[in-house]
């Protein structure tokens, strides 16, 4: 088995859901996946993650994402595809099964990556949850139903980094681009107009562009598969971090799977909140505004 570590920001949920991503990730293309998370130097707070095979999993991980194709999957019965995006639809056989109920709009469609070389794939589809059917919420932050759709979002992200995922391997969640839209998992990107005193769109790209982190936003999409924050309110979440320490065991998935979600359970485990807002119209799009620990005594 290969081990590497990189720098994480537990202030900001969608460096640690893209750290769940990596997890997830290097499950599928490696096996036998384990991580957690460091903070025996809170300077230096590291996510760690082991997976079997003699390479650097972060490194595997990374080199899917700059060579895998994108595309919508739908029923072979729906008539709802991504083409009108540039983004191609495989039809899913009739009896093939379908993660959730199908809706009105493509927006929605569950996105897979591929790699044609391997044969390796990872579906995004964490947005068609529901609470009323499934119990958990889809933490989908980006706008409504009928607006661009989570395939476009996943192309577009990553054909803004494709050319230097290379030389991110070290330090991936800080590869940052000009980015006009994402999923709004990275609250770096984000801000509300009526905090600022206007809205950068009007301006843009003449005088003001804002920059994502394009490689946490899909790996944050990757890391919600199986894991959510708990949810509290449309403008508020929780979610749990577990640590690990030089002479502590990783974690198999399912543990940081279940932390992420801020049950009080048997390890050591920080819990964070954070806060949203509305950058547009009240119930479409919302953004993170405000993130903090939550202490013992809160």
């Amino acid at each position: 088995m290969s081990e590497a570590s990189i720098p994480v920001d537990l202030l900001n949920p969608g460096q640690v859901f893209a750290c769940l991503g990596f997890l997830e990730a290097a499950e599928i293309l490696l096996g036998n996946a384990e991580g957690g998370f460091d903070w025996t130097d809170e300077s230096d707070v590291r996510f760690r993650l082991r997976a079997d095979g003699e390479e650097n999993p972060f490194e595997v991980a990374l080199r899917f994402l700059a060579q895998v194709k994108v595309c919508s999957c739908s029923p072979k019965y729906c008539e709802l595809t991504t083409d009108k995006w540039n983004v191609p639809t495989t039809l899913l056989p009739e009896e093939a099964p379908f993660p959730y109920p199908i809706q009105e709009s493509p927006a929605t469609l569950p996105v897979i990556l591929f790699d044609d070389k391997t044969g390796a794939k990872i579906v995004l589809d964490y947005w068609g949850d529901g609470r009323s059917i499934t119990s958990r919420d889809n933490v989908k932050f980006w706008a409504g139903s009928g607006g661009y759709p989570g395939a476009a979002l996943a192309r577009d992200g990553l054909d803004l980094v494709r050319n230097r995922i290379d030389d991110a391997v070290s330090n991936p969640l800080n590869l940052s681009a000009e980015q006009s839209s994402s999923f709004r998992l990275d609250w770096r990107r984000d801000y509300i107009p009526l905090d600022i005193g206007f809205s950068i769109n009007k301006h843009a790209p003449t005088r003001f562009m804002t920059v994502g982190y394009p490689l946490v936003e899909i790996l944050a999409a990757i890391g919600l598969t199986h894991a959510r924050p708990e949810f509290i309110s449309k403008l508020k979440y929780r979610y749990g971090v577990l640590e690990v320490t030089t002479e502590s065991n990783l974690f198999r998935p399912i543990f940081l799977r279940a932390s992420l979600g801020a049950p009080a359970l048997a390890f050591s485990q920080r819990v964070f909140r954070m806060d949203l807002g509305w950058p547009g119209k009240e119930g479409q799009a919302r953004c993170i505004t405000n993130v903090y620990e939550e202490l013992p005594n809160d």
